[in-house]
């Protein structure tokens, strides 16, 4: 059984902070590739919420560096790369996590503009840094990307059809960045998260009554955490996943394998 292979790896993680105290997804992802040894570039595009990771990652005795960074800006994310190989000299691990819920309402409804922002945000960002990091990760003989969508991505429902569009889009970016770069070493694979309690949703303000909820429409009837999606960002980073690339790995407690049944069925059919 292979290790986790990940230390001294150099790892970019994209909204590395949180915008608000606890923990987002990016900010696990972060915290917990530094405890496997790993050196962990922290970009996000507000400072603060990224040295408060950093603070974190310090306390426990890891390696980390801020940079400030405007994903959907072709320069900035060249920059941020290469200050990761300034500072440690190459790029092992690209984790693409940045993403915003954008602009409300059905294709009748949505506002074009913002459509175009959003979609800049969740989608255009992840092709643009690993436009950079590719080419240091053939450097060193392959790498690892492990891109952040949703299960809302496989499937429809989301009031907000940019959401279930863009989402949908990373899915397929992943296969096919895969399939691009796997010959050269790179894996790219994908983590559709469900219902996750991470500062994103609950800064918006959410009542216990539908964190319950939320909970209720998984089969394991347990509310998700960033550190279950931040797992599942090392697992697939790591050399245990060696031979998995294009898989959407979904972290959701069981939501898309279905739903439970809560009539009681006829004793006919029992």
């Amino acid at each position: 059984m292979p290790e986790m292979g990940l230390k001294d790896k150099v790892a970019i993680v994209t909204g590395a902070g949180s915008r608000a105290d606890g923990i987002g997804n990016g900010r696990a992802a972060a915290i917990l590739l530094a405890r496997e040894g790993a050196k962990v570039v922290l970009l996000d595009a507000t400072p603060a919420w990224a040295e408060a990771t950093k603070k974190m990652i310090d306390s426990e005795g890891g390696a980390s560096m801020v940079v400030q960074a405007d994903v959907t800006d072709a320069a900035s994310c060249a920059a941020a790369v290469k200050a990761a190989v300034d500072a440690w000299g190459r790029v092992d691990v690209l984790v693409n996590n940045v993403g915003i819920g954008g602009p409300p309402g059905s294709a009748v409804e949505v506002d074009p503009d913002a459509w175009d922002v959003a979609m800049r945000v969740n989608v255009t960002s992840m092709m643009l840094m690993a436009k950079y990091a590719i080419p240091e990760m053939r450097k060193v003989g392959g790498g690892s990307i492990v891109n952040i969508a949703s299960i809302d991505g496989l499937r429809g429902g989301n009031p907000n059809l940019m959401y279930n569009a863009s989402k949908g889009a990373v899915v397929n970016l992943t296969r096919g960045m895969a399939t691009h770069h796997g010959p050269e070493g790179i894996r790219t694979n994908c983590i559709a998260p469900g219902y996750v309690y991470t500062p994103m949703v609950y800064a918006r303000g959410i009542t216990d009554d539908l964190r319950d909820k939320r909970a209720k429409t998984n089969l394991l009837q347990v509310e998700g955490s960033g550190w279950d999606i931040g797992k599942g960002v090392v697992f697939l980073a790591s050399d245990q996943a060696r031979w998995i690339t294009g898989i959407i790995l979904s972290i959701d407690g069981g939501s898309m394998a279905g739903t439970l049944n809560t009539v009681t069925p006829p004793t006919a059919f029992v």
